[in-house]
């Protein structure tokens, strides 16, 4: 009897289930279902270049508020076949015939539609057809604004839950790169928005393919933005990836097609990792040769080049899905301090910096870019507010990321950026040190955030912008304007929990045949050799050495890798690995004095690393004491470094980096296979006053 009832009362769940149009395959679903719509017709989706062939998709929405993609049990239909077909997955194809079609959706409860007009384009097309137009009209009705039934329906734990995106960079000592548990509970006890990935996290293909793919499978309702900073160059975190030039080379190459394809071999490579968005381009105007921190980050020193460069990459980037951003708003170029160490501060009026730091982040912003980073970073002639730090008890100025006056008036306001903003990591000193983690945290919302990034202290964050809703301090409203930004790019970025999400096995297999593949190589050897800057040249270069003749390369920092790269050119090649005091031993110097000539790589980072009176300037200096031959000298990060021994050497080359591309662009550009192009992207500035060398200025064979 007891059997019998189990399965009665079994047989009137499913029922239940089936009646309440649950999926039983999907345990996580647990709210009834309550529609069924073409994700399309949702209003965040752009369908204005759908082509000749699209995919449309279909989205449950539940009784809760939250939506998912479902694929299974779905009947797609086309109103007029002489116009367009559709297949059982969604596929729409076109005809080539002008006129209307309806593309309908059920599941035998529920149905949607969505229009398809093709109308006949003056020009010819293939074969001397009339090519055709096509336009997908959305359907407008109140069913669509799924945004606002899931806010409605959120609890405000859910709601500043989307707003914090932690990092997990390790755990109980050990880099992360695998799902444990305890992070698991972790997204789901705090509803997490997002995470943030470091270069602990993402070793491999298969594992970081995985990795995402379990974040994504932790996440109760809404999809999470999975972010990582993979700018280029000198900030690149992915193990397995393309290693591409970073900003000031892509700056050199003065080519905005050339940062398109970076920017869309980057993107190209994230989602099909599963990573959603990409804390990149740096837009900052890198006018300050003392910066500390940005440098070789940036597109350059002049505006219109940032500007030209970081929306050609924003664009490529996001035409493969990937969210960009912008950062460091309102700009972090101008600065002699690091801002994770320090608080700098940027002292220009409003008239300058609206045509200098604000200007690429203005067109980023027209572009249509997704996000916003903001700087740590106080900038008086805007917001001359002071609070007490809670490091010094000194009054202090209030920097830009805790700032109402910078992101709510001015962004918002005064240059109308409607997209997400977050918070530069609220880890750094410029911010923890001074005004504590909660603090800062409930600042930043108030001053108009949308993402708290890397927040010191989940719970301790999440409970204090609790108790500030509780006692009125920020608003409910306030959060859910938030919410309603980051769930509209989700939707718009197609970062949706998956009913039947493609199996790990696939998902790795298309990540491998993309990640590190030859059509992303071939774009990295272009802005590579593109990139590479002779910026002086005494009758020195190119190098035609004998093949009974020595080169000696000499250096500390990468120098095997530039050794390595030369080598490919010239088998009798030396590397002479100087030692930390720059000090050649007697052996080494007779090396020098054997050469036909000698290539020194410098490496530099600061203002005292490219001091004339730096142990690895005056070594440079000192070899033409050593040898006549002709000493070509390579700045492989920092344009700078010339400025220390710009009379004692017979050519420079500026690389911009450390990747490996770099130093074989430079060295193909040493022996004269690669004519070099480049044109410096800022100023060289005198030791003591006037310009060394002009922002463009650039030698060739």
């Amino acid at each position: 009897m007891k059997h019998t009832y189990k399965v009665l009362s079994l047989t009137v769940l499913v029922l239940a289930m089936i009646i309440s149009g649950m999926p039983m395959n999907n345990a996580k679903a647990e709210s009834p279902l309550k529609d069924l719509i073409i994700y399309q017709n949702a209003p965040q989706v752009d369908v204005s270049n759908s082509g000749e062939e699209f995919e449309l998709k279909a989205l449950n929405v539940y009784e809760d508020g939250h939506f998912t993609f479902v694929s299974e049990g779905l009947d797609w239909s086309s109103s007029n076949k002489n116009v367009a077909s559709v297949d059982d997955n969604g596929n729409v194809t076109l005809t080539g015939n002008s006129g209307k079609s309806f593309i309908k959706l059920t599941n035998g409860d529920y149905t949607d539609r969505i229009a398809v007009h093709v109308k006949p384009a003056p020009e010819k097309g293939e074969k001397g057809k009339p090519a055709s137009k096509a336009m997908i009209v959305k359907e407008e009705r109140e069913r669509y604004d799924i945004v606002g039934e899931a806010i409605a329906n959120m609890t405000i734990e859910e709601k500043i839950g989307q707003m914090l995106m932690p990092d997990f960079r390790n755990w109980d000592g050990e880099n992360v790169t695998e799902m444990l548990p305890k992070i698991e509970q972790l997204v789901k006890d705090y509803h997490l928005g997002g995470v943030i990935l470091f270069r602990e996290n993402v070793v491999t293909t298969e594992q970081t393919t995985k990795l995402v793919a379990d974040y994504q499978e932790a996440a109760e309702k809404y999809g999470l933005l999975m972010t990582i900073d993979q700018e280029g160059g000198i900030v690149t975190r992915l193990q397995s990836g393309t290693d591409f030039p970073g900003n000031m080379a892509l700056g050199a190459t003065r080519s905005a097609e050339i940062a398109h394809n970076v920017g869309k071999a980057i993107g190209e490579e994230l989602h099909s990792l599963g990573i959603n968005v990409n804390f990149a381009p740096v837009m900052d105007v890198n006018n300050n040769p003392d910066n500390p921190v940005i440098g070789v980050r940036s597109f350059g020193g002049d505006p219109e080049l940032v500007a030209e460069m970081g929306v050609a990459y924003t664009e490529g980037l996001q035409s493969t899905g990937v969210a960009a951003t912008a950062k460091h708003f309102p700009g972090h170029g101008d600065t002699a301090v690091d801002s994770h160490l320090g608080l700098p501060e940027v002292p220009h009026d409003k008239e300058r910096l609206m045509e200098v730091e604000l200007y690429p982040f203005q067109q980023a912003m027209n572009a249509g870019i997704d996000a916003i980073m903001t700087a740590h970073v106080t900038f008086p002639k805007i917001d001359d507010s002071k609070a007490i730090s809670k490091k010094t008890g000194e009054e202090i100025a209030v920097p830009a990321t805790l700032s109402h006056k910078v992101l709510t008036e001015l962004m918002r306001e005064e240059m109308g950026y409607e997209g997400i903003i977050t918070t530069d990591a609220m880890n750094m000193k410029a911010i923890a040190d001074h005004f504590g983690a909660v603090d800062a945290a409930v600042r930043a919302v108030k001053a108009g955030t949308d993402i708290v990034l890397m927040p010191v202290g989940l719970s301790e964050v999440r409970q204090g912008l609790l108790d500030a809703v509780d006692s009125g301090e920020l608003s409910v409203d306030r959060i859910e304007a938030s919410v309603e930004r980051i769930l509209s790019l989700k939707i718009k970025r197609g970062v949706i929990k998956e009913e039947t999400p493609l199996p790990l096995e696939e998902k790795i297999a298309q990540a491998s045949e993309i990640v590190g593949s030859q059509e992303h190589k071939q774009v990295e050897k272009e802005a590579a050799e593109r990139s590479i800057t002779l910026v002086k040249n005494e009758q020195a270069l190119p190098l035609n050495a004998a093949a009974d003749e020595k080169v000696v390369v000499v250096g500390r920092s990468f120098i095997e890798n530039l050794g390595n790269a030369v080598k490919q050119h010239h088998e009798n090649t030396t590397v002479i690995e100087a030692p930390s005091t720059y000090q050649l031993t007697e052996e080494q110097k007779a090396e020098i004095r054997e050469a036909s000539a000698v290539i020194v790589g410098t490496y530099t980072y600061n203002v005292s690393g490219r001091s004339a009176e730096s142990a690895q300037m005056q070594l440079v200096k000192a070899l033409g004491s050593e040898t006549e031959a002709p000493v070509i000298a390579v700045g492989i990060r920092n344009p700078y470094d010339i400025m220390a021994y710009n009379s004692e050497v017979d050519a420079y080359l500026a690389q911009y980096g450390f990747r490996t591309a770099s130093f074989k662009a430079t060295a193909a550009t040493i022996f004269g296979t690669n004519t070099p192009g480049g044109k410096l992207p800022v100023s060289i500035p005198g030791v003591d006053e006037g310009t060394l060398y002009e922002f463009g200025h650039g030698l060739t064979y």
